[in-house]
């Protein structure tokens, strides 16, 4: 009898633990679906295009500066508030509608994009929702170019940390070999 009340003890507690880690799991999930805002550093190229150099997620609203030359060759920097960013992002999204917008044709996109483009790429779903940023990743285009256009080191941190594998309890997994050690020969 004590073996059963123990075995059936065991089960309870199993089956507790299982409930709590997908709770945990749960919870996780739908932290990433949040997209935070974010503080952006947007840099002008050479070639007139933009690229991300800095990036931060923020408690307050999403905002940007944009670093361009003058007509002098002077380093300018301007702020951009959230609205204006929301403004030039859906013009854009409005663009990936019919397919002229650079974010979701295929090419080389090293070189940066615009600027509506390049904030449309790297803060689509913090500006427009988590639908419209998801709807938008799905594009392979699209995808390819978000992630060429920023540059930070914050996008990079990210990018090695959600490639990784998790184990089934969060840990990273990585490939190692298992040495044998011999004891007393």
């Amino acid at each position: 009898m004590k073996h059963i009340s123990s075995l059936a003890s065991g089960v309870t507690l199993g089956g507790a633990g299982l409930v709590m880690m997908s709770i945990l799991g749960g919870c996780e999930q739908s932290a990433q679906q949040e997209q935070p805002n974010k503080f952006l550093v947007i840099e002008q190229q050479t070639n007139g295009k933009y690229l991300v150099v800095e990036e931060m997620p923020t408690d307050g609203p999403s905002r940007a500066i944009i670093r361009e030359k003058d007509a002098n060759g002077n380093t300018v920097e301007r702020f951009m508030n959230e609205a204006e960013m929301k403004t030039l992002a859906e013009q854009e999204y409005l663009k990936t509608q019919d397919g002229t917008s650079e974010t979701v044709q295929s090419g080389d996109s090293s070189a940066g994009m615009g600027l509506a483009g390049t904030i449309l790429a790297v803060a689509a779903g913090s500006l427009l929702g988590n639908m419209i940023g998801n709807a938008l990743s799905k594009n392979k285009n699209f995808s390819q170019r978000a992630t060429s256009v920023n540059q930070s080191p914050y996008a990079r941190s990210n990018a090695a940390k959600s490639s990784a594998k998790k184990s089934f309890f969060g840990s990273s997994s990585s490939s190692s070999s298992s040495s044998k050690t011999s004891y007393g020969s």
